[in-house]
């Protein structure tokens, strides 16, 4: 049987994600607007991040290492923060209610969010900006989650209609329709997708749902 080899404690709200930063460290987003980043060995916090005004629902730590996360938050913004400053360097908008989801381009010089606005959007860093946002007039359910295929060509989410739409990443303009459907016509989820996550290697793609299952799309 597994036993807690390490406990941190001292978010004053409820945990809402948490990313691996390198083998001793933690990033992780709490419900008090906040992300902190942790020694684990330590088991103390070494920065805490609070410039959200709104509960921070996900982070994303830069791909390939760095200095660099993003974080998501019920403000409706995304902000990029720095680790070594410890202060947010950009804050990005667009979205009309909560971002659930953000996800770093593979590349590392964009990321993908999703929001309880029904939308997706894709934020540039360089040019500091949205480039594309990804919505239907059909769909009018909130996001849970995103991810982006090995390539970046498709940002796949899930939504709370117990859908999940691949949307691709290259339209010329934002899209009206995903180019890829996940629903029960082709033996999808039967309550809300609350997850999601792609392999390492691109080949297949995993959601998870309230419904208690998992299922692998190839």
């Amino acid at each position: 049987m597994l036993r807690a080899s390490r406990e941190l404690s001292g978010h004053d709200g409820y945990l809402s994600c948490c990313r691996f930063v390198g083998p001793g460290h933690i990033l992780t987003s709490s419900g008090d607007s906040t992300c902190r980043y942790w020694d684990v060995e330590r088991g103390e916090a070494l920065t805490t991040f609070s410039d959200h005004q709104g509960d921070v629902m996900s982070v994303a730590v830069l791909p390939g290492g760095g200095d660099v996360f993003v974080s998501g938050s019920c403000d409706s913004t995304a902000k990029v923060w720095d680790f070594r400053s410890g202060k947010c360097t950009h804050t990005f908008h667009g979205h009309q209610s909560d971002i659930n989801s953000v996800t770093f381009f593979p590349d590392g010089r964009a990321f993908g969010t999703g929001s309880d606005d029904a939308s997706c959007c894709l934020f540039d860093l360089r040019s500091y900006g949205p480039v594309n946002s990804f919505a239907s007039a059909k769909i009018l359910s909130g996001i849970t989650s995103v991810s982006f295929s090995k390539s970046g060509r498709i940002l796949f989410a899930g939504y709370d209609d117990y859908h999940c739409n691949g949307w691709d990443t290259t339209a010329a303009h934002a899209a009206a329709d995903p180019c890829l459907e996940f629903n029960a016509a082709n033996g999808g989820h039967e309550n809300r997708v609350s997850c999601l996550g792609v392999t390492a290697n691109g080949q297949a793609l995993c959601t998870g749902s309230w419904d208690t299952t998992l299922k692998i799309w190839a």
